[in-house]
């Protein structure tokens, strides 16, 4: 398989026209290059962990060839200033995913080397949409010239919580409209500078009771979200571009069950899609996880192991989580699941397909 790594991202807008295109494009596009890739190999690029440098990163990319890294707040930056995650990436077969959360304001994990902006509320309440967007480019282009391909921003969530709330000022607006429009913009000032947004917290964190960093989170009724967080998902998806979407560890009422997670719920993820019942378009991009390891909504009640294999099952693209400790395990499971049907090569290749995409690889 040839790399790709300069590629530019194909878009998704023609992918999703049917619900019905994912299987068919899983046959019909990039099978020499699935054909080409061990089951392992495919099953590595629904992993994207995170690590503490360049040490942890080669090791972990060399051993599973995993699909992509996470720099967070602990990674020693000089991954990216000494240009070794580029160098790690281009090593590869298929290029990394190097994802960052650098949504601006306290969400701002670049900040050391320079890379800040105005927390997203300030952005709507001081500045235009194409302002906006100019901001987000030049985000972009700063996080490029670092090797970063994948930045886990802008957050969509509707919310009036107070600024320091887990939402807060993170949130654009309490307006679904306003956050549609602004975080659309910023997540193509993204794009404009080759960088693939992700709309997050899938499907709705603002109106949510608690922090899925320490505990469980639930939110409104299904009835209530649809006419409130659901409400910029509706346009953004129509045309996503290269956007990806980050589920989170939320409970919602009518829709995921009393204790389940929209993270690792089936009709959560069917939700997402099909587009239905909320009124969104069918999306066929790439689907993440919030973190499945650090988040005690979630690794509280699961190994990772357990975590990662029911995120995918359930309709995920990509298992996210901040050690690279359990990569091997993971993917054991992952096989074993495979072995026994419970995951089928089929539902594989439609992620791998997805990934492929994402990444600039497959352009079909």
């Amino acid at each position: 398989m040839t790399s790709a790594y300069a590629s530019a991202p194909a878009s998704q807008s023609s992918a999703v026209s049917s619900p019905a295109s994912p299987a068919a494009a899983a046959d019909a596009c990039g099978a020499p290059e699935l054909s080409r890739m061990t089951l392992r190999q495919k099953l590595a690029q629904l992993i994207v962990v995170g690590v503490t440098g360049t040490e942890d990163a080669t090791q972990v990319v060399r051993r599973e060839h995993i699909g992509g890294i996470f720099v967070g707040s602990w990674t020693d930056k000089s991954i990216l200033t000494s240009g070794a995650a580029r160098r790690l990436s281009r090593s590869q077969p298929i290029p990394l995913m190097v994802t960052v959360d650098q949504e601006g304001g306290r969400v701002s994990r670049l900040s050391s080397l320079g890379i800040d902006s105005p927390s997203a509320r300030e952005l709507a309440r001081t500045k235009t949409p194409g302002q906006v967007r100019t901001v987000a480019a030049s985000i972009g282009r700063q996080l490029a010239e670092l090797g970063i391909t994948v930045d886990f921003a802008p957050d969509a969530d509707v919310s009036d919580e107070s600024a320091d709330e887990v939402i807060g000022d993170r949130s654009f607006s309490n307006d679904p409209q306003v956050v549609t429009e602004y975080a659309g913009t910023f997540a193509a000032g993204l794009e404009d500078a080759g960088i693939m947004p992700v709309y997050k917290h899938f499907p709705g964190h603002g109106h949510g009771s608690g922090d899925s960093h320490t505990g469980v989170v639930r939110t409104p009724p299904l009835s209530s979200t649809i006419t409130s967080d659901l409400v910029p998902y509706r346009t953004l998806l129509r045309d996503p571009g290269n956007a990806g979407v980050m589920v989170g560890h939320l409970i919602v009422p009518g829709l995921t069950g009393e204790e389940t997670p929209s993270s690792i719920s089936p009709r959560a993820m069917t939700m997402l899609r099909t587009g239905k019942p909320y009124g969104g378009p069918a999306f066929n991009g790439v689907v993440f996880s919030d973190d499945l390891s650090g988040m005690a909504a979630i690794s509280e009640r699961y190994p990772i192991e357990q975590a990662a294999l029911m995120s995918i099952k359930a309709g995920g693209d990509i298992a996210l989580w901040i050690t690279t400790d359990r990569v091997s395990a993971v993917l054991d499971a992952m096989q074993r699941a495979v072995t026994a049907g419970t995951l089928t090569q089929a539902r594989v290749d439609r992620s791998v397909v997805r990934i492929l995409r994402a990444k600039g690889v497959l352009h079909c």
